[in-house]
């Protein structure tokens, strides 16, 4: 009987901690619809190696200053919309990874930005939290002569 109750002890913490990883997620997501580089940069790690869509090839850790230019160029909220994420947790090290579609208008555009993209995250525990220590970001391309962004796919 003792060993039936650690075990769903131990199941409900990593369920508990599956939440609150996809809490931060959403989080993030609020984040940017309010365009709050402060809020963006909160559960990054300092230093964490992040592969986004934007040059250069790698950046390490979250400028806010930056963030919020970029942010700044945009004429309407920027809605980022989680789907489909799986959640492994392993003691203090957390990896999801899944879809997020990003919608809204830049400044001086005559048509919305609307695409899907691809999202991995990996987390270490902090304190009682979790803070992202690596994210990859990413969208394909089209493998002909015009190595287009595959912008029209969806999940």
């Amino acid at each position: 009987m003792a060993t039936a109750t650690m075990l769903n002890t131990t199941q409900d913490a990593i369920q508990k901690d599956k939440a609150d990883v996809l809490e931060l997620i959403a989080g993030m997501a609020k984040a940017r619809y309010e365009k709050n580089a402060r809020a963006i940069a909160a559960p990054y790690a300092q230093g964490a190696t992040i592969y986004s869509l934007a040059p250069s090839l790698v950046h390490w850790g979250i400028d806010v200053n930056e963030t919020q230019a970029w942010l700044d160029t945009w004429a309407t909220p920027i809605t980022i919309e989680p789907r489909d994420f799986t959640v492994t947790i392993a003691r203090d090290t957390a990896f999801a990874y899944g879809y997020m579609r990003m919608q809204g208008r830049k400044k001086g555009a005559d048509h919305d930005v609307n695409f899907w993209m691809r999202e991995t995250l990996c987390l270490e525990r902090d304190g009682g939290g979790w803070k992202i220590v690596h994210e990859h970001t990413s969208v394909p391309f089209y493998m002909d002569a015009t190595t287009r962004p595959a912008f029209d796919l969806a999940p």
